[in-house]
């Protein structure tokens, strides 16, 4: 195969996004958690490349990244230097890099309908928080009940 060949069909892969890197994310969790291995394969399943770490204390954890105690749910990511916290949809994590002021989003709680809650008919509304660096909170998407 010549070059411009080549350099063609790897332009081509390139543009397509077909030849794109999964976005890392480190995820810290109870090892008994059940929901918080549903989220990891929630991120899996929509691209994110998952790097698993079982803590035995997720208090120490939350304290050392900086999670407010109002935000708190299960476990806690990290992606680029900010958290996530809680069952976050996937296009929250990735709108993440689009809001340079907020230090980590999370959802409080452990809402059912949302990412690695959803085994059943009920599915609560919900937040995606954000914190800015000024420690306020920000509502970053809204998801509605049934």
């Amino acid at each position: 195969m010549n070059t411009r060949l080549r350099i063609a069909m790897l332009t081509t892969l390139l543009m397509t996004g077909v030849a794109q890197a999964a976005e890392v994310i480190d995820v810290y969790r109870d090892p008994n958690c059940g929901c918080c291995k549903s989220w990891i394969k929630h991120l899996e399943s929509n691209g994110f490349s998952v790097r698993d770490h079982v803590e035995p204390n997720m208090s120490e954890v939350k304290q050392r990244l900086g999670v407010a105690p109002r935000l708190a749910s299960c476990h806690t990511a990290v992606i680029d230097g900010k958290f996530v916290e809680g069952h976050v949809p996937a296009a929250q994590i990735r709108d993440l890099k689009n809001h340079p002021d907020l230090v980590g989003i999370a959802v409080p709680g452990m809402p059912m309908g949302s990412p690695g809650m959803d085994g059943g008919p009920t599915r609560q509304p919900y937040q995606v928080i954000g914190l800015t660096q000024a420690g306020a909170d920000q509502v970053i998407a809204e998801y509605p009940g049934n």
